[in-house]
């Protein structure tokens, strides 16, 4: 698969969908699994994988058995009369902005709707019967198969933690997942001048990525965009070493914006004074 789209443009979501063969999925019934990758590091995006396959044949996924997941997720592109399969993937800047900003949109809620989202489109391709669906859980798991119940009364669905070591389809969607997003990762565009470029895994733990976040934080404009500024491994650096700014609309109602504007944190003595006047020239 050409992940060329996700990798130029790596500051947007981007869906992709497998070159299944449609004929030989018609008229039969269907299981879906899906299971994502990137959750948990600071860094790079976050992707989900959906894959379906005829719910007789969901034992042959077991049997693609290869050295690494990179040859199994060509196995799985191959066997195009068997499976197919949609990935998405989530930027940091989807991430970040959703929450961090006015109204929070949490990473569980991001999720969720991440799933829902591939189930309509692989519901919604020619030929393709979907009948069950399996998900890793996010979250509570009875609370999350409810949501997804009323949201597709018409399918079968069930959530589960640790679903992929439960169902072959949802074991293999993790693959695309993964190797979607180590393809991603890999093969990063700075598009910010960036003085250490090995990175490592992107986990908060990996001592890569601590250096990679250390040497790459900017006391105006923080993190590159491959950071997730909404974790609090970035946040506490950020707060901790980068200067402290108060925007005009957290400003009392009576302030007329037309004073010198400082504020500093206890943690940081460096200041960035704005000034907001509307005679003054842009």
């Amino acid at each position: 698969m050409d992940f060329t789209k996700a990798i130029e443009d790596n500051l947007h979501d981007h869906l992709f969908v497998s070159n299944f063969d449609r004929d030989s999925f018609k008229g039969i019934d269907l299981c879906l699994g899906i299971d994502e990758a990137g959750r948990g590091p600071v860094l790079g995006p976050m992707v989900y994988g959906a894959l379906f396959c005829p719910i007789d044949k969901e034992k042959q996924l077991k049997e693609m058995k290869c050295a690494d997941r990179e040859s199994i997720f060509e196995r799985i592109n191959e066997e195009n009369k068997i499976c197919g399969f949609a990935v998405k993937s989530l930027s940091p800047n989807t991430i970040s902005t959703g929450m961090l900003g006015r109204i929070k949109y949490n990473l569980n809620e991001l999720s969720h709707d991440t799933a829902i989202s591939l189930i309509d489109v692989l519901c919604n391709q020619e030929n393709l019967n979907i009948t069950h669906v399996y998900l890793d859980t996010v979250g509570d798991p009875h609370k999350y198969e409810l949501k997804l119940s009323k949201r597709f009364p018409k399918l079968k669905i069930k959530v589960a933690k640790k679903a992929d070591s439960l169902y072959p389809c949802v074991s293999a969607a993790s693959i695309c997942a993964k190797v979607t997003r180590d393809n991603l990762l890999k093969n990063w565009i700075f598009r910010e001048n960036c003085s250490y470029k090995e990175y490592g895994s992107g986990y908060p733990g990996d001592p890569l990525t601590k250096k990679f976040l250390d040497s790459n934080l900017n006391n105006v404009f923080g993190f590159v965009k491959l950071v997730r500024f909404s974790w609090s491994t970035a946040g506490i650096k950020v707060k901790k070493s980068c200067v402290a700014v108060k925007w005009p609309d957290a400003f009392d109602e009576n302030d007329d914006g037309d004073d010198e504007i400082i504020d500093c944190t206890e943690e940081n003595d460096q200041v960035v004074t704005f000034f907001f006047n509307d005679n003054s020239k842009q």
